[in-house]
């Protein structure tokens, strides 16, 4: 019989990372509804889907087929699948539609596409979807029905999406609506946060085109900020330095802010990861397991809600929310697919830490789906793991990041993909983007 840790001690960095790689895209084959093709949100039984999941779900089946986890026939098809729900499911401002304005909703039954718990029509959520979309567009260029129809599709799905709907009378583009109440009071305005991509979607649109002003306002709400000698471009929660570049490759391609402090998108995810790691090794709340390999806040499920008085010590302790670092909320809980996402960024950091949660932390002990969501050996509850409280369930926001940011750092498989896309192209050149690989095409 094998010992699992004495195998685990003999990967080396290249095999540890395609074995998570593996092993985390396999929720992309089983969470998804055999008919509708939509993937779930979580684990738990009985939930829904979100749209973005199902944008991640996209783009990891194209690395999928690149590493040979799943055969293109069969990506191609899943992917058509769920593209041509969407073509067809219902566009209108009813309560229970799939979607209005080419926009849909965060959160729809796996089943049937309605939209679940009131939720919103979110912008930014629909914006990762259609990045799946034409990521698959771009990769799938085969003369057969399935491949056609998957151009077909994306290209109508992203053509739909009305940008300039949603700016609701203003120049930036607002988060959100619902049919009750209309839109949300929040837009995407103020400060450093994930909806790069969005903007490069909204300006690039070939039927409902944002003015470039819109972005340029958002970006002048931009400030550096300094912690442990580095100065970046501050938003705590990891997920907001990874999520636009799974997509785009920001590397020496700098627009009017990036010209005018010195350094690329890419390079300031770069300082906020290991921004993040000087934190835990700070440790300024005193939890336990923080330190050079146990680190990484972001959105993440949590043990609470709670108030529990630990050591003498009285801590907050939160369910699903968006931890940061090192200005907080933290409450002890660490997320290890939020240090894989980092990959491309830092991985001189992000790969002795993701061996010290595999081999010393056993946070993959269990082979489903990768690793746990997240975990918390502050909470006062010694459950499975070792390590405290640990997330019963895998999200599949989790699982996408990691599938597709280990192909990124591996082979650039994805950024490649997207560089071929004319849309991104196009919407990068209006947002006044120029250098590196941008300018090397025609």
């Amino acid at each position: 019989m094998i010992d699992v840790n004495k195998r685990i001690e003999r990967e080396t960095d290249a095999e540890m990372l395609d074995n998570l790689q593996r092993e985390t895209f396999d929720y992309f084959i089983e969470q998804v509804d055999p008919v509708t093709g939509l993937i779930a949100d979580k684990t738990q039984p009985g939930f829904p889907s979100s749209i973005a999941v199902i944008g991640m779900g996209i783009t990891a089946y194209i690395a999928g087929v690149h590493k040979k986890f799943i055969s293109r026939a069969d990506a191609a098809s899943r992917i058509c699948k769920v593209l041509r729900f969407f073509y067809n499911s219902h566009q209108g401002p009813e309560a229970d539609a799939t979607g209005y304005k080419g926009f849909y909703y965060h959160f729809i039954e796996m089943s049937t596409g309605k939209r679940c718990w009131e939720c919103e029509l979110s912008t930014v959520d629909t914006t990762f979807l259609i990045a799946g979309a034409l990521a698959a567009a771009n990769y799938f260029t085969g003369d057969n029905n399935n491949e056609k129809e998957i151009r077909q599709l994306a290209d109508f799905l992203y053509r739909r999406v009305d940008w300039q709907w949603a700016l609701n009378g203003a120049a930036t583009i607002s988060h959100g609506w619902r049919p009750e109440t209309g839109f949300l009071p929040f837009r995407w305005n103020e400060d450093y946060n994930e909806a790069m991509l969005l903007y490069v979607l909204a300006l690039a649109s070939p039927t409902y085109p944002i003015d470039k002003e819109g972005y340029k306002a958002w970006v002048a709400t931009f400030k550096l900020r300094e912690a442990y000698n580095i100065k970046y471009l501050y938003a705590g929660p990891l997920f907001i330095h990874q999520f636009s570049h799974m997509w785009i490759d920001f590397r020496n391609v700098l627009d009017d802010f990036n010209k005018d402090v010195g350094f690329d998108y890419f390079e300031n995810s770069k300082r906020a990861t290991h921004v993040h790691r000087e934190y835990a090794i700070d440790n300024p709340m005193g939890f336990s397991c923080y330190g050079p390999n146990c680190w990484g806040l972001t959105a993440s499920d949590g043990p609470g809600p709670a108030l529990l008085n630990v050591d003498s010590k009285e801590i907050t302790f939160y369910d699903y929310i968006a931890r940061g670092a090192p200005f907080g909320p933290d409450d002890g809980t660490i997320s290890p697919w939020g240090v894989v996402a980092s990959l491309p960024f830092a991985p001189e950091i992000v790969i002795d830490t993701i061996r010290h949660a595999i081999e010393k932390l056993e946070l993959r002990h269990h082979r489903l789906y990768g690793f746990d969501a997240s975990f918390n050996p502050n909470y006062p509850e010694k459950i499975a793991n070792k390590n405290g409280w640990v997330s019963p369930w895998r999200f599949g926001l989790n699982q996408g990041p990691i599938v597709i940011m280990i192909e990124n750092y591996q082979t650039e498989l994805i950024w490649t993909t997207m560089k071929q896309c004319s849309y991104i192209i196009d919407g990068l050149r209006i947002a006044g983007f120029t250098g590196g690989w941008l300018d090397s095409i025609k």
